[in-house]
């Protein structure tokens, strides 16, 4: 759960926020489905979460899959793909359209951008963003990997992520509340209800519920799904056909093994005080930042300390002025941060210290221990 010391930053009221640095590309025609289905890692189930991949594996964009409200086209399916574009020019990194119309080839379908039509909001706090919510399972594969199974009473009234045109039930993290779509300059009906807020609130909110979302997070060409939470968050399916980086996927589930998850982080100044105390920034702390483990241990008799071998760098992704973040750590670190057991720097210039303390959100799944000891 969110520890106490940053308890505060919770907005517990009913709150609407618009959603910065999203696109929209809509994808209509009579092979809208099977055309999507061959790039997409889950079922073109709209509404849902799911995400392109590079050949090799790697995370190129995480989407939502919007049936569209609006179509102008009767032939077929209208789907609306939302994402972040990216913030910075990348030769490696296809445009998200471009690299639609590269697939399309002598498929039925019809590709075009619609950003400047829509803008996407968040609401969460209120009984409306939440009573839709239903007890979780999971399936774990050897790897750790793990994936949401959906209550079937849920699947059949429909998509887990809501069937209301417009709307979808954000599924990524429990509190997350629901998505909304709203043509561009207008307000959501839940204006009059809600209080509003600032994107940065929304960044805050998904931040506190360890949500990890668009190319700072899920950094393009780098990451790859599972390390990116991207299977806990319901955007992999396993049991499908074939899509593009499926290959490295599937190998991944069935003979590797996840070292990395993306962790909420409290980032504070172990100089200053003993305990963790998240620090006021003045500005948010740039993306990318290494963040080096340190063994907190005093030596055993023999000499020699205890714990896991400091190996590896950790990242910091987004983050907030109020001390808090996401950041990309291995497993055994995050763990052994949590116990005490290692200390994680960030490396900044001219000497300064930083650390990062992490910590497990309360809808994470717990691994079952005949599934661990079944595992090694």
């Amino acid at each position: 759960m969110v520890p106490a010391v940053i308890q505060s930053l919770l907005r517990k009221t009913p709150t609407l926020a618009p959603v910065a640095n999203r696109a929209l590309i809509s994808v209509s025609g009579s092979d809208a489905n099977v055309f999507l289905n061959g790039i997409l890692t889950s079922q073109v189930k709209p509404p849902q979460f799911s995400a392109f991949l590079h050949a090799q594996g790697r995370v190129l964009y995480d989407v939502f899959i919007w049936t569209d409200p609006n179509p102008t086209s009767k032939k077929g399916p209208s789907y609306l793909i939302e994402y972040s574009p990216p913030l910075s020019s990348n030769e490696d990194l296809p445009p998200l359209l471009a690299y639609l119309k590269r697939h399309v080839l002598r498929s039925k379908v019809k590709v075009r951008d619609l950003s400047g039509e829509y803008d996407v909001w968040a609401a969460w706090g209120s009984e409306k963003d939440k009573i839709w919510e239903t007890p979780r399972t999971w399936a774990w594969a050897r790897s750790g990997s793990v994936e949401p199974t959906w209550d079937p009473s849920v699947e059949a009234g429909g998509s887990p992520w809501g069937t209301t045109p417009g709307v979808i039930h954000d599924r990524r993290g429990v509190g997350m509340g629901r998505r909304l779509l709203v043509r561009s300059g207008e307000k959501p009906q839940e204006s009059s209800t809600h209080d509003i807020a600032s994107s940065d609130d929304y960044l805050l909110h998904r931040m506190l519920h360890g949500v990890p979302e668009g190319n700072i997070d899920i950094p393009p060409l780098q990451a790859f799904p599972m390390d990116s939470s991207l299977d806990m968050m319901g955007a992999v399916d396993y049991r499908k056909g074939c899509y593009v980086g499926q290959e490295l996927t599937v190998r991944t589930y069935h003979t590797g093994v996840v070292r990395k998850r993306i962790h909420p982080v409290i980032i504070y100044n172990p100089e200053v005080t003993s305990s963790v105390k998240p620090i006021t920034l003045p500005t948010s702390l740039p993306p990318d930042l290494d963040i080096k483990p340190v063994q907190q241990m005093e030596n055993d008799a023999s000499g020699a300390k205890k714990g896991p071998r400091p190996r590896g760098t950790g990242k910091l992704l987004s983050t907030s002025v109020h001390g808090v973040g996401l950041a990309l750590l291995r497993l055994e670190h995050a763990a052994a941060a949590q116990n005490g057991r290692m200390r994680l720097d960030l490396a900044l210039p001219e000497d300064n210290l930083l650390s990062v303390a992490p910590w497990t959100p309360d809808w994470w799944p717990r691994r079952p221990i005949e599934d661990l000891q079944e595992s090694r």
